[in-house]
């Protein structure tokens, strides 16, 4: 991005909050690792048509060539793990002798929708959740979006004991880990990770909420995003309202921007969030924040999760789309390395990260430098293999979105060529260090 001369910590720090500098800063990464100058990885572009090819299979196997009828990537998918949640939970509300409106419909929805994401950080290999009324067993993504749910419907997020089925400051500020814990069936014997870090998220939630009115309403609601997009929207030529994508994240990147460790990278004094130094980048830098690539994870899975129920329920039209990039986690990161999309040099990571040294998988945190490359070129790869799909299937960007792509092959993708090559655990290929507030 060029804006005709440096811009300052303050200015940087500004643009790397945005939509845009995910892409262009992963970009360059991504050239780097065509000139074969990544320090913890060699890039094989040769086998990306391989992973294309295996999520096709998948795609076809689970939809065959209905591909219109994928569902965008979100977190709907996860609470209806098993059996459908959402709708009956919407039809329950509908039921009553007053029942709410759209609006207040998707306002529950979105209170659901974003705390169950913020729960949806790693749980790691062991842990699992039994839903009684089914009688089924959960783990990893399934398993907390199923705890999650159950926990909005007993009302653990609401301050309100007249309305359970809310999310609001006042809710948020009473949870515990222990109460986290006892809700999600944790024990001895049923381990979590990152459990103090879910649960910090939810209670710097609370802070947040109150804190950005502007977004969250007096109320203090997740929920009360509605009314932000609705002043920040146009009346669409087909009925209802336009919103563009834009006005979302501004609102999460800024009304969030409390939640996250106090740890994070900092520039000019804003704290960043889901930013972190490329060593790569560095020999290149300029500027202060050069060698800085953001890639906001978790609110970017909150949008997608959010931009569901808004055009679903609420019936508005989200433009600017295109914008949002393929999540950088260990499913889509770890479909590229177990297919040898990207390899680790030999020796890059020293012996001490590697806790089980037969099993051939480094155990790093999120900060660790070859973490940053994997995930940048997680990216840019993401953008390349739903490309690759959309050729082989004679699809367009609009036929085939890359929300569908991550919902219907690459995430997907990432956990079953998992499970093919490690079966006991169905574990990434490396291992990230789990603290609740990344992955």
């Amino acid at each position: 991005m060029n804006f005709g001369q440096p811009l300052n910590a303050e200015q940087t720090a500004a643009y790397l909050r945005t939509l845009p500098a995910i892409r262009e800063r992963c970009s360059r990464v991504h050239a780097l690792a065509q000139q074969g100058k990544l320090e913890y990885f060699t890039y094989h572009q040769e086998k990306e048509a391989d992973v294309a090819a295996f999520c096709i299979e998948i795609m076809k196997r689970d939809y065959g060539t209905n591909f219109a009828s994928i569902p965008p990537h979100g977190r709907w998918r996860h609470l209806d793990a098993g059996r459908p949640r959402v709708e009956p939970l919407i039809a329950q509300w509908k039921a009553v002798p007053s029942p709410p409106d759209e609006k207040e419909i998707t306002r529950r929805l979105l209170d659901l929708f974003l705390v169950s994401v913020l729960l949806d950080a790693g749980a790691g290999n062991t842990w699992t959740y039994h839903e009684k009324e089914s009688d089924m067993n959960f783990m990893r993504s399934e398993g907390l979006g199923v705890a999650s749910i159950k926990m909005f419907e007993e009302g653990f997020f609401s301050g309100d004991s007249s309305n359970p089925h809310r999310v609001d400051a006042v809710g948020l500020a009473r949870i515990t880990p222990e109460r986290t814990a006892v809700a999600m069936q944790v024990s001895g014997s049923n381990p979590m990770v990152g459990i103090e870090g879910r649960t910090s998220l939810l209670v710097n939630l609370s802070n947040a909420l109150k804190a950005n009115p502007t977004y969250f309403g007096p109320d203090a609601r997740p929920g009360n995003l509605v009314g932000f997009l609705q002043s920040e929207s146009l009346p669409s030529p087909s009925g209802g309202r336009r919103v563009h994508i834009f006005s979302l994240w501004t609102a999460l990147i800024e009304g969030l921007a409390p939640i996250w460790p106090a740890t994070r990278t900092t520039l000019g004094g804003v704290p960043l969030g889901d930013v972190w130094p490329c060593h790569a980048l560095k020999a290149s830098a300029v500027n202060e924040g050069d060698d800085l690539v953001p890639f906001h994870k978790l609110t970017g899975w909150i949008t997608y999760s959010l931009v569901e129920p808004i055009q679903k329920v609420l019936g508005w039209k989200v433009e600017g789309m295109e914008f949002m990039t393929g999540l950088p986690e260990y499913r889509n990161g770890g479909l590229l390395v177990d297919f040898g999309v990207l390899q680790l040099k030999p020796d890059a990571i020293p012996t001490s990260f590697y806790p089980n040294p037969s099993s051939g998988i480094p155990r790093l945190p999120p900060s660790h430098p070859a973490i940053v490359e994997w995930r940048a070129m997680t990216v840019i790869e993401l953008d390349r293999i739903a490309d690759a799909i959309r050729k082989n299937l004679g699809l367009t960007a609009a036929q085939l979105t890359l929300a569908q792509v991550l919902e219907s092959a690459t995430w997907k993708g990432g956990r079953e060529i998992a499970k093919q090559k490690r079966p006991a655990t169905g574990g990434p290929p490396i291992d990230i260090e789990s603290d609740g507030t990344v992955f």
